[in-house]
């Protein structure tokens, strides 16, 4: 159990670094702890909240997120979270695991290979801003919801190269958003099966505290490449580990 703590608080901490929250460690490393599916991602976006939510507190002092952005964006991620859920409920587990996978290996090449993400920022229209953000929030939420992730693996990088924001800002403003795709997520998925509540209170403890000092680190410009390229490897890992229950 104190084993499974650390990497919660390590996950949290490194992850919330990049706008990433925790759940591409949580959600996985819970499935190969043979925990029921719907156990695992309840789990896995309630502690993607509490990491979120901690960077958040961070960033919202700092001034670094674009509620411009944000707010259409958590709209329509928050609400289509929990039709993604109830996807999870219909789906064949192997082949969750195997969309598992795919979704974290493209998170291990950004961790991997995320040196020249940034785009030149740009301001769109506020028209624009609505309808982009919207649009990614749909998409963003089911994702979320179905995989148990938060979906900062793809807000991140849309924000970039779609909306225009700067990468540090991007990355502030997907932990806020997080937030709430996370606990809509949550809701469905406890509404649908069993919680694990002894566990995952205790473990928010430790989410909490990995969400304050990664998003302090980010804050105060200290730079992570070299700790993001480990958790890389570390993804990859985990890749490995779904692809040979897939195909066991």
């Amino acid at each position: 159990m104190f084993l499974i703590l650390c990497v919660v608080f390590s996950a949290s901490l490194v992850l919330t670094m990049v706008g990433l929250g925790g759940g591409l460690v949580f959600s996985p490393l819970f499935i190969l702890l043979d925990y029921p599916v719907s156990t695992a991602l309840s789990a896995s976006l309630f502690l993607n909240a509490v990491a979120a939510v901690s960077a958040s507190i961070t960033y919202m002092r700092k001034r670094m997120v674009d509620l411009r952005v944000a707010l259409p964006l958590l709209i329509s991620s928050a609400v289509a979270a929990p039709f993604g859920a109830m996807i999870t409920h219909l789906i064949d587990l192997q082949l969750f695991m195997g969309i598992l996978a795919g979704v974290i290996f493209i998170a291990a090449l950004r961790m991997l290979f995320a040196k020249g993400m940034e785009a030149e920022p740009t301001e769109l229209s506020p028209l624009a801003r609505v309808l982009g953000g919207s649009g990614i929030g749909v998409l963003v939420g089911l994702v979320a919801g179905m995989l148990g992730i938060g979906g900062g693996v793809f807000i991140v990088p849309l924000l970039i190269y779609v909306l225009k924001l700067p990468t540090k800002a991007a990355a502030a403003t997907t932990m806020f958003i997080v937030v709430f795709s996370s606990i809509t997520g949550f809701v469905a998925h406890v509404s649908l099966g069993q919680t694990d509540w002894k566990f995952i209170l205790t473990a928010a403890l430790f989410s909490f505290a990995g969400g304050q000092i990664g998003s302090r680190i980010m804050a105060e410009r200290l730079k992570g490449q070299t700790v993001r390229r480990i958790f890389g490897v570390v993804l990859l890992v985990f890749v490995f580990k779904l692809l040979q229950k897939v195909f066991a």
